[in-house]
């Protein structure tokens, strides 16, 4: 009986050693979770040059104080939203917001644009896209606030040509900085209506 039990674990043996060399290999395949980027996350160690060449660091920005990286292009839903950002940008820069706008399309595409719409912040291009991996996302636009030290203040994503979404943001980037909030949605809505009646010759009466 015991000749017959040995054999039997025997022969059982190869098949047992191979389940657990199988078991061995998938916990080393076995993938790790990725980082997903949220709020009160640290923001990616990010860095890109600008048109001129000039080395961007996130980590060089934030020790400043709070940075907002807008991930966008130019098509017609961003370039709605953009003047809600640039006013964004005018109302909080002079309080240590810095603004960083990280365009998709080439780089000539790029500057005709930037000098149509006097936009006056950091600007960079990225076509291949490794921005929006490192800050795991495919929406555009996205905008991440980041606070001074590095982590993620506020995360808001999709394109609002209303301007509600630059007005919430504008909400965490007042908070940050300790000031009073700009409705940068009525103030451009303001600057739009001006520009309009300049345009067709009315004045306003006072």
């Amino acid at each position: 009986m015991k000749a017959f039990v040995l054999s039997v674990v025997i022969a059982l043996l190869p098949v047992l050693m191979l389940q657990a060399e199988e078991k061995k290999s998938d916990s080393k395949a076995a993938p790790k979770a990725e980082k997903t980027l949220e709020i009160g996350s640290q923001a990616p160690d990010f860095q890109i040059k600008d048109s001129n060449g000039k080395l961007i660091k996130l980590s060089e920005l934030t020790k400043k104080g709070p940075v907002l990286v807008r991930l966008t292009c130019g098509c017609s839903g961003c370039d709605k939203e953009l003047a809600y950002f640039q006013t964004l940008h005018k109302a909080y820069k002079g309080k240590g917001l810095t603004s960083l706008a990280i365009f998709r399309e080439p780089d000539k595409k790029v500057e005709a644009y930037v000098k149509e719409k006097k936009l006056k912040m950091l600007y960079a291009v990225d076509t291949k896209g490794v921005s929006w991996k490192a800050f795991d996302t495919k929406a555009m636009p996205s905008n991440f606030l980041i606070e001074k030290g590095g982590k993620v203040r506020s995360i808001a994503v999709g394109c609002d040509p209303s301007g509600l979404l630059a007005n919430n943001v504008s909400k965490f980037v007042a908070q940050l900085l300790e000031t009073e909030k700009v409705d940068v949605q009525k103030a451009t809505n303001a600057a739009k209506k001006s520009t309009a009646k300049k345009s067709t010759g009315t004045t306003v009466k006072k």
